[in-house]
């Protein structure tokens, strides 16, 4: 399917660029890199530099066939160039290289990692610094342009895509062949523009994908159309760009587009390229773009005279922009503390609320309906009532379809639902939650599922960015979602599918986490996810989906309840049981006979401080107990906070009771011993009250 180029250039014709536009923004490009070389990186106004001189052409090309407002363009570190053509203010650009206040992240993160909500046409998605790491939420952005346009009705999506855009040691990251995967087997809207300089920093392409073209090896790569040439020659490259584009929007399935172009300068301004021979450094600078755009404008397009009157008067402006953004003040450093979470203020991009959503009204009042249900009934009936009273729902994973899910929770949901909204993915949990990134970007409250609690690790470079992406934009954008995930021990355990390690998504600042404990909270923790305007990890114990001590009535479908709010299962005075999850059953059968609060903390981030500190004030012991190894384990955090804020208070140590810091042993009587049994519970209960 390798589009076939002609032995010459093409003769210009109506489709032809805006020659006197591209020679404008090549020649900012260049200004721009020029300026921050010679003067604001020796100033110290910059402290991250990377040069786009020999990307910044073919860039500029693609980037002028981006008018659709529902485009969206996700880049790498060398893609300012496209940024300049969607329209960027210079000054936000050079402002944001400076890390001053306002540009894509008032100082937060690295100029060259942008972001671009763009009112005006296509948006530049939240930029992520892990190289492969902008395929999958692209191809996400994608599918919800398919989603919006064909089961929403959404006629303002025809003709739209996305494009992401990556260099030639990219496509050796899972990222590339997930996204790759998605987009084909979906026959999605999206274009892979590869812009091949032969190097990954100092790796050569032939170690990154073999004989160093990855158009020529997905030749036959069925479903993906691809084009392929000089990413220096302006006629070839726009021939080349105009075709891929139209293929896309015409919604004929996906491209790939791989331009070779020479890398001009170091990956960054570090780097001195002793790697490369002086032979090879003369060869890239013969292929510089500029002297071949400026031989085929001129005298055909513009006069000598006006080229140098653009070029004159680009450096002018760039000069004068990075003047106006050396007077931008850096932002007020207690101020790096706001947007990691929705504070009200609505981002603007990504989400449900976004979109005019307005959720129904609910309360934390169960009005329990009917026998007693399992957990996974109940969280059957709210991911229903959900889906089927907001079309921007979609629930998706690894066996979720026709099969139901491997724990049964969403059986029947796609015959119900439709397979647009509950659907099966390939099996890469980057993929999951990379494209539920750019579905929650475009709008949609996705819901995807990670099988296994071990399975999420793969998936942790996009949990990591999903998370981050509303405070390293400074609350320009967002992607709300609720990653549901099965954790802990089950019969029996294993390395594999009893891990819990909730402590790893506490500490991945962004998320909210919820540990259900029955039925009824799974009910109220879920429909507040779902609600909501922040990524929540939905965390599901197996022993708990269909324990009978977690069975409780349906509560009804207005029934939420508030992240951050612990609950007192039992009363006492003498000791404050703190504990989560599965163990709150054990903790409960420990504390018979004895005078205890037990805190179900429901919710890990937020978790309850005030609940446990004035239950402290109250009992002057506190005992911590939780399946997670003991190390570094949230009970940690727990036992600092009342160490550091009831100490006084305290009539004996702070006392946990948790896993041997050992992965979950597979046979029943090795992972009991490991567990925090009901009877090693009672006895460091017993010593804290004996103390």
């Amino acid at each position: 399917m390798t589009a076939k180029l002609k032995p010459s250039p093409a003769p210009a014709t109506a489709a032809s660029p805006d020659w006197a536009r591209v020679v404008s923004l090549v020649q900012c490009s260049r200004a721009m890199d020029a300026l921050e070389e010679t003067t604001l990186v020796p100033g110290k106004k910059i402290f991250y530099q990377f040069s786009a001189r020999g990307h910044d052409m073919a860039q500029v090309l693609l980037g002028l066939h981006l008018t659709h407002p529902k485009d969206a363009i996700c880049g790498y570190y060398r893609s300012r160039p496209i940024l300049l053509s969607l329209g960027v203010a210079l000054e936000d650009a050079l402002g944001s290289a400076m890390g001053r206040a306002g540009g894509y992240s008032d100082g937060r993160d690295i100029g060259v990692v942008f972001n671009y909500p763009n009112a005006h046409g296509a948006s530049a998605l939240p930029m992520c610094g892990g190289v492969g790491a902008q395929y999958t939420p692209t191809a996400g952005y994608a599918q919800a342009i398919e989603y919006c346009r064909t089961v929403l009705g959404d006629a303002s999506y025809d003709g739209a895509i996305g494009v992401v855009l990556g260099g030639d040691a990219s496509v050796a990251t899972n990222g590339f062949w997930s996204a790759l995967t998605i987009a084909t087997t979906l026959k999605l809207p999206m274009l892979f523009y590869v812009e091949d300089n032969a190097y990954g920093i100092s790796v050569p392409g032939a170690l990154q994908t073999p004989g160093a073209n990855i158009a020529k090896n997905l030749a036959n790569f069925s479903g993906l159309k691809i084009y392929d040439g000089d990413g220096t020659d302006p006629e070839q490259a726009a021939m080349l760009t105009r075709e891929a584009v139209a293929h896309v929007r015409g919604r004929r399935g996906p491209a790939l587009l791989r331009l070779t172009v020479p890398r001009l300068e170091g990956h960054s301004f570090q780097d001195t390229q002793a790697y490369k021979s002086k032979d090879t450094i003369e060869a890239e600078w013969t292929r510089d773009p500029l002297p071949k755009l400026k031989a085929h404008v001129v005298p055909s397009a513009m006069s000598e005279a006006e080229w140098d009157a653009i070029e004159a008067e680009t450096k002018e402006r760039v000069l004068r922009a990075s003047q106006i953004a050396d007077q931008r003040p850096v932002a007020e450093p207690s101020s790096v503390t706001r947007h990691v979470f929705d504070e009200g203020e609505m981002q603007t991009e990504g989400g449900l609320h976004n979109t005019g959503y307005m959720a129904p009204r609910v309360s934390d009042e169960a009005k329990p309906e009917g026998a007693r249900i399992n957990m996974i009934t109940a969280i059957r009936r709210t991911l229903d009532h959900e889906l089927s009273i907001n079309p921007r729902v979609v629930v998706f994973g690894e066996d979720v379809g026709p099969k139901g899910g491997v724990h049964g929770v969403t059986l029947g949901m796609q015959e119900k639902h439709g397979a647009e909204r509950v659907f099966d993915t390939s099996l890469s949990e980057e993929g999951i939650i990379g494209r539920a990134v750019g579905m929650a970007i475009a709008g949609l409250m996705p819901v995807p599922e990670i099988q296994f609690r071990k399975y999420a690790e793969p998936a942790c470079e996009q949990i990591s960015d999903c998370g981050s992406m509303r405070w390293r934009t400074n609350n320009r954008f967002a992607a709300p979602m609720v990653v549901r995930m099965p954790i802990g021990f089950f019969k029996c355990g294993d390395p594999w599918h009893s891990q819990t390690n909730e402590v790893q998504f506490v500490h991945t600042p962004g998320w909210r986490v919820a540990a259900p404990s029955n039925a009824e909270d799974a009910v109220g923790l879920l429909r507040t996810a779902m609600r909501g305007n922040d990524p929540v990890m939905f965390l599901e114990h197996r022993n708990m989906l269909d324990a009978a001590s977690a069975r409780r009535p349906y509560p009804g479908d207005a029934f939420a309840l508030p992240f951050g709010k612990a609950k007192l299962t039992r009363t006492g005075d003498d000791i404050t049981i703190v504990t989560w999850g599965a163990m709150v059953e054990r903790c409960e059968a420990a504390a018979e006979g004895i005078s205890a609060d037990v805190i179900d903390l429901r919710t890990l981030a937020p978790w309850d401080r005030d609940a446990v500190l004035t239950s402290i004030k109250r009992t002057h012991r506190c005992l911590i107990v939780h399946e997670d190894l003991g190390t570094a384990g949230f009970g940690a955090e727990i036992a600092a906070v009342v160490a550091d804020e009831a100490f006084l208070d305290l009539d004996a140590p702070v006392a946990r009771v948790t896993m041997p810091d050992i992965p979950s042993p597979h046979h029943p009587d090795l992972m009991e011993w490991a567990l925090p049994s009901v009877a090693r519970i009672r006895a460091k209960i017993d010593q804290l009250l004996a103390f």
